[in-house]
């Protein structure tokens, strides 16, 4: 299963440099790495990233990414979390998120 990370463009070119991240802001305050689900991510990008460009969705699979833990969240749903620093390793793709109208739109994420 593929969960998702948006990164500000700063974010992504740390990663890319230094091959390793704790990740965002909230990331390192929470102690974990925050991803959403293909069902999620959109609501998770105009909640915390409104009027944001240059943002980049990093897409990584679960299988074998450990420690991840499935916590609840927003209205109790259920969110993948990773208890460890996020990989270039793990990174199974990247891709632009731009904005259009107002609103980021998504690479096809089925």
């Amino acid at each position: 299963m593929l969960i998702y990370k948006i990164f500000r463009a700063d974010e992504w070119a740390m990663l890319q440099s230094e091959g390793e991240t704790t990740g965002a802001p909230i990331d390192v305050t929470d102690g974990y790495i925050h991803f959403s689900t293909a069902q999620t991510v959109a609501e998770t990008a105009a909640k915390y990233f409104a009027g944001i460009d240059g943002l980049v969705l990093l897409a990584v699979e679960t299988e074998g990414l450990t420690p991840l833990k499935w916590e609840p969240a927003r209205k109790d749903v259920l969110f993948p979390h990773l208890y460890r620093k996020l990989t270039m390793q793990d990174v199974l793709w990247a891709k632009p998120l731009p904005r259009v109208d107002g609103m980021h739109q998504f690479p096809n994420l089925a």
